[in-house]
This record gives structure tokens, sequence and C-alpha cells, in this order.
């Protein structure tokens, strides 16, 4: 509620519907009048925010100490004391992702890979020692790392192995070009369905890229793979939804979008404990206790427990029921979970 002074005037100003009270029946707006001053516009901030905090801890409360307490409560219609699910989910998942992504870096500053960009490995190999000693400071200078000193014998080595790597290699073979390959095609060498083609061709767009560097390819892909991770979850929630409609086909109550609410609400539980499990392993390796490790463990036997618990009461079968259609589920999810991976490595393949 506002602190503007009410209208004398009895139309909504939004929808011009006649009003019977102070706020319009048809869209909910407020009588008052439309000047608004700064403090009235810090005073709506400051309750949105305060308004948005108190349903998110309310229902963030309910979430993780009554399983499928939340779900059954907004397919019973009370909905106003708690955040929307869709909205919960989006904060939630963002907040997840923000944190996931810091703990877990792909920097290509981690690899031990010393970049080819201005000398060929002919040219490197016969480097005098003036010439080795520039480069060096290039190479630390351009990596960020002048605490990281590059000796002749890190050299040799990084070097040696730089050239007996073949780079990336598909079915067993690798070719330098397209043009090598289309004719090794076109005299029937060997006969490629379109599928091996299309990797062909990408393995050879990675290694002239990447200067057949296996480690930046590596490198490349892990990180195109790990940005790939919120879409995969995401494709996977209806999915997950669609599972318990099946397991529960029989139970004609239940519409698809109630059990996709019950999944949205399990997946924020989720979310929020891995960063519990994150916190917890960060913890463990600064002070080194031993005894946070079977807390870490505990954790992740809960996330099945409550996955089983939210189940029982969410869908009011028996124990015996929502055991048997709990394992069910999870096998099932398995098989999507793990299918949906291989469509993103491969996907992700080709981003890079």
């Amino acid at each position: 509620m506002s602190h503007l002074n009410e209208r004398k005037e009895r139309n909504c100003l939004n929808c011009n519907a006649v009003l019977l009270g102070k706020y319009c029946h048809i869209c909910g707006q407020e009588n008052v009048e439309p000047k608004e001053t700064v403090w009235h516009l810090i005073n709506h901030f400051i309750q949105d925010i305060t308004h948005f905090d108190g349903k998110f801890f309310h229902t963030l409360r309910c979430l993780l100490w009554k399983p499928g307490y939340v779900s059954r409560e907004y397919i019973n219609g009370r909905r106003a004391s708690y955040l929307n699910p869709v909205r919960m989910y989006v904060f939630t998942s963002a907040f997840f992702f923000l944190i996931f992504f810091t703990v877990f870096k792909t920097d290509e500053n981690e690899l031990i890979s010393f970049s080819f960009k201005a000398k060929t490995l002919e040219q490197i190999s016969k480097m005098d020692s003036a010439t080795f000693a520039d480069f060096t400071r290039n190479i630390n200078r351009e990596d960020k790392k002048p605490d990281v000193p590059m000796t002749r014998e890190a050299f040799n080595r990084y070097t040696d192995s730089a050239q007996k790597s073949s780079g990336l290699t598909i079915f067993g073979r690798k070719y330098r070009t397209w043009a090598e390959y289309d004719s090794v095609l076109a005299n029937g060498t060997v006969k490629d369905g379109w599928v091996k083609r299309l990797f062909v061709y990408k393995a050879i767009d990675l290694n002239k890229k990447y200067n057949s560097n296996p480690q930046e390819i590596t490198a490349a892909f892990k990180t195109s793979l790990m940005h790939s991770l919120p879409q995969m979850l995401f494709i996977s929630l209806p999915l997950l939804a669609l599972l318990l409609k099946l397991l529960y086909v029989r139970q004609k109550q239940f519409y698809y979008v109630n059990h996709a609410i019950f999944s949205i609400h399990l997946y924020i539980f989720v979310f929020i404990t891995i960063l519990a499990i994150l916190a917890i392993s960060g913890i463990q390796d600064r002070l080194k206790w031993s005894g946070l490790n079977y807390l870490v463990g505990l954790l992740n036997i809960f996330i099945f427990f409550y996955d089983y618990k939210a189940m029982r009461n969410f869908y009011g079968q028996s124990r015996a029921k929502t055991v048997l259609k709990f394992f069910l589920l999870n096998i099932m999810f398995l098989f999507v979970i793990t299918f949906l991976f291989v469509v993103f490595v491969l996907l992700s393949m080709f981003k890079i």
C-alpha cells in the first residue's frame, strides 16, 4: 500500500473500470494520485525489496525443512505467502551458477601451454640463448605469470612434447587441411559418411586454430562445456516433469504443470544444497578438517533422501510405492542426463 492520497474520481486510471473501493477489482491497481515524489519512489523500492526478501526466506525455510510442502501448497491454491516458483528458480539458479563458475574456473592460464603466436616450432628449436631469454620474457608477460620462470629444461620438455603431439585426431586419422581430406575422399582412399566428415572437418579447423596443441583444444572444449551446463539443466527440468507424469499417470488429479512445479522446487533445493557442499569443501581445503568430509557425504545422501520425502509428501502414496517410483525415477533420469550430456558434449565441440 502506498502513502499517496486517494483520488476522488471513481474510475481506474489503468483500465478505466468503475471502482467499488480503493483498489480496482479488474486489474488491482490502487486508486491514488499519479504524482509521486522521490521519497515515494524510494519507499516503493524498499517495500518491494523487503516484500521479496520476506517471501523468499519464508519459501526457502519451508522448502528446506518440509519436503514437498511448498509444491503441495501451490497446487492447492495457497500461493500468496510464497515466492513464485519460476522467479525463485531464476534467482536461485543465477546465484548458483555465479558461485559455481567462480569456484570452477576454466582459465587457459591454468594450463602449461606456451603459445606459438609469433614463432613456429622450427624457429623456436633454433633459438640462441639471447633469443630464448627474450622469448621467455614475452611468454611470461603475455601469460601474466612473471612469478613462474621457464627454465631451459622445461622449455625443452615442452618443445619435445609439442613436436611429438599429433593434435586432435578423429577416427585414427589426421589431415592438415580440408583440401587434403577432400582429395582423399575424391580418390576413394577412404569412404566416410556425412557424420564422419563433419567431425573430421571440425578436427582440421581446431588443429589449425590451436596449432595442433591438444592442451589448448582441451581448455577451449572444457570452457564451452562448462558454460553449457545451465542450458543442459534447464532442458532436463521439463523432462524430469515428464518422467513424473509417466510414473503417476494413474493419478489424474496431477497435471503436467503440477509435476513441473514439483521439479522446480526440487531443483532449487539441489542448487542450495550443492552451494552448501561447495562452501564446506572450501572450508575443509583451507582448515584441513577431515571431519567436514563426512558432512559433505551426508549432504550428498540427504539430496536423495529429500527427493524421496518430497515425492511421498507431495503425491501422498504409500512408502512401498514411493520407494519403487523413487528408484525408477532416478534410473530413468540418469539415462536422460547421460543423453543430454552426450548431446551437449558434441555441441560444445562444434561451438569452439
